[in-house]
């Protein structure tokens, strides 16, 4: 058991019989009254985050999640297959557990899976994505003055707004927390 004086960000917890890591926490003192700690709570299994507030030294339980390193192998239907980097073993997870995480992610891409006893619970992508442009549309010349972006598909066939200079066949990195384009990718 911990306490709620004890957050962190990514302390996994259980909190209304579901899993939540912890994204955002604060201890507030206020001049009257008692302290409390003003967090925000993403669930593990829903993907939802919502705003919760404990009592200073509210008890929590704190959950022991293990996650590994896979590798995503393909697509089967409504499933996703995946291989853990060190023992080989497969796991298939479905649509709904894996949620928009697939989105900027290549087959053979790495990513993390977090597992609660052998459960896997969640899927992490990492930060960034380095794809290459599959679709887009010319820039209009002259257009470049402004902050001006065009739609543009790349390799997974998500969507992300890139600049106008931005060309078919080039490689861009894209934050896959936000899908928003970073830069170009010189080669």
């Amino acid at each position: 058991m911990a306490t709620s004086n004890d957050f962190r960000r990514g302390m996994v917890i259980k909190y209304n019989n579901d899993l939540f890591t912890i994204v955002e926490f604060l201890h507030v003192k206020p001049g009257k009254g008692g302290a409390f700690v003003r967090s925000k709570l993403k669930s593990l299994t829903k993907g939802s985050v919502i705003p919760v507030t404990f009592r200073a030294g509210e008890k929590v339980e704190e959950v022991r999640v293990d996650r590994k390193t896979v590798q995503y192998l393909y697509q089967d239907g409504d499933h996703f297959v995946f291989m853990d980097n060190e023992s080989y073993e497969q796991y298939s997870l479905t649509a709904a557990q894996v949620g928009d995480a697939l989105r900027f992610v290549k087959e053979g891409g790495h990513l993390d899976i977090s597992f609660d006893n052998e459960r896997p619970i969640s899927v992490d992508p990492p930060i960034f994505a380095e794809l290459v442009v599959s679709h887009t549309e010319p820039g209009v010349k002259g257009d470049t003055a402004t902050n001006v972006t065009k739609p543009a598909t790349v390799e997974t066939g998500a969507t992300v707004a890139v600049p106008l200079f931005v060309n078919e066949g080039d490689k861009i990195k894209v934050d896959i927390r936000t899908g928003e384009y970073v830069e170009r990718v010189k080669e």
